[in-house]
């Protein structure tokens, strides 16, 4: 038994797409210019009809005194109006019929008859189904008569051939179009599929770039509000007490280089693909103690109340929740640092409830002027209601009755519903 060799199976290949890319460029030159195609089919059939129509006709007539000039007229008439045939395909099978009829009922019997199977094919390809019943009505008059007018043994032996012919050539059409509606389908439905994929991008980078502007701002707020005010701080310590001045500086060192680490491990994600890169831990609520301690320094001073008294870090808290806790508390105390003013003081109040878990952050800032920006109208509201919404929290802020203001996150414990 001999085995197909690699050779011979690549140049099937080969010549199999050979002839794909040599039909797709005969289809794009007839989608351009449909003209040529058309002329060259007609001139061909026509030249076919009128070499039958010197003479051959007489082998199948039935009356082969039929005059010339009519056996030319009738071969033209069955075979010019196919340049009509893919753009008014029901009124050339008409013209075909009335050239059929005269052939069939002179007894000529003309094969360029068979030349209406052509429009036949495309209305099959291009019209609804009722076009061809309407075209059955045009395709079997001459076929009776001449059956009727000429018969030779049973009348059917005329009839049926050609209706199966006619049978034949609409299935095809059928078949075709069927193909062709189906491949245009899925074109169709790739073209979909890649618009939905790009979609899905630009929504991922959306949401991504969302994330990132959340978290440079509140790396950045926070800790250039810490900054500015220990450097209020120490320049008004600067004439009184050189230490204390010298403490600020050092605090604002110590800030400045943690604002920094985490602006480059935000950025070092941004640079790289490898999701398993190496990258310092996310802030917990464990890191409360150290935010509001960067927070006395620059002058607030701020008290944490646990209730009931637990670790700040319960295990049963996603990291995702404990960020989204930590980051709101630091946009919080950031604000109030930015509005509260001096004399300021702030308290958080973090309570794990059996249902949800709860943060507020109240302050006792003084009274702002006029022109002052309310605390919670920027950016920093936008992302802690986007943190909130992430987990199925709420987020409410605004004045308390005496005087400061107040913001409370609520977030659902995983275990409970929203």
């Amino acid at each position: 038994m001999t085995t197909r060799t690699p050779e011979t199976t690549s140049g099937a290949t080969g010549l199999s797409g050979y002839v794909q890319r040599a039909l797709a460029r005969v289809r794009a030159f007839d989608a351009r210019r449909p003209w040529v195609w058309d002329a060259a089919l007609t001139l061909f059939w026509t030249a076919a009809a009128l070499v039958d129509a010197a003479g051959g006709w007489r082998t199948i007539a039935r009356d082969p005194s039929v005059p010339v000039w009519l056996v030319v007229t009738t071969s033209l008439a069955l075979a010019l109006p196919l340049y009509g045939r893919r753009r008014r395909p029901m009124a050339v099978l008409a013209v075909m019929a009335c050239a059929a009829l005269v052939s069939d009922g002179s007894g000529a019997f003309l094969q360029a008859g068979y030349l209406q199977l052509i429009p036949v094919f495309h209305l099959a390809l291009a019209r609804p189904p009722r076009a061809l019943l309407w075209s059955v009505a045009l395709f079997l008059p001459p076929l009776v008569v001449g059956a009727v007018r000429f018969p030779l043994g049973a009348w059917d032996q005329r009839v049926v051939p050609v209706v199966w012919a006619y049978a034949l050539v609409a299935l095809l059409g059928i078949a075709v179009r069927a193909r062709r509606d189906h491949t245009a389908a899925l074109v169709e439905r790739a073209r979909r599929l890649e618009v939905e994929r790009d979609q899905e991008v630009r929504l991922a980078a959306a949401a991504e770039r969302a994330r990132i502007a959340r978290e440079m701002h509140d790396i950045i707020g926070h800790n250039l509000s810490v900054i500015t005010g220990l450097a209020d701080g120490g320049r008004y310590a600067a004439a009184k007490s050189p230490e204390r001045a010298a403490e600020a500086l050092d605090a604002i060192g110590a800030t400045s280089r943690q604002a920094l680490t985490e602006l480059r491990r935000l950025l070092g994600v941004l640079r790289t693909d490898d999701e398993t890169a190496a990258r310092d831990p996310q802030p917990t609520l464990a890191d409360l103690d150290g935010l509001l301690a960067g927070v006395r320094e620059a002058g607030l001073p701020v008290r944490l109340d646990l209730a009931p008294p637990a670790a700040p870090a319960p295990p049963e808290l996603s990291p995702g929740v404990q960020l989204t806790l930590y980051r709101v508390v630091q946009e919080a105390l950031t604000n109030t640092l930015k509005h509260a003013g001096p004399g300021a003081r702030a308290s958080v109040l973090l309570t794990y409830g059996p249902r949800e878990v709860r943060v507020e952050v109240t302050d006792t800032g003084g009274r702002r002027g006029p022109g002052a920006k309310a605390p919670g109208t920027g950016q920093g509201l936008t992302g802690m209601r986007e943190r909130a919404a992430l987990y199925h929290g709420t987020l409410d802020c605004g004045p308390l009755p005496d005087g400061g203001w107040r913001v409370l996150l609520r977030i659902p414990r995983e275990d409970t519903p929203s």
